[in-house]
């Protein structure tokens, strides 16, 4: 048994962009859990755009 695990999550979040306004997107979120209960921190989260192309969300310009 690992006592550190990746997990994956992917959940909808709005947000608002200057030129599309109010957007909801499916923002994945990757963390490490330890005994995949108790989170340790965020690695990396990420968009998907409405054409289906991967974005990091530090990248993008979007203010909530």
């Amino acid at each position: 048994m690992a006592l550190i695990r990746i997990k994956r999550k992917t959940r909808v979040e709005k947000r608002y962009s200057r030129k599309m306004g109010s957007v909801s997107v499916k923002v994945t979120y990757i963390r490490k859990m330890l005994l995949g209960l108790i989170p340790l921190g965020t690695l990396h989260k990420y968009r998907e755009t409405y054409y289906g192309t991967v974005k990091d969300c530090k990248d993008c310009v979007i203010t909530a």
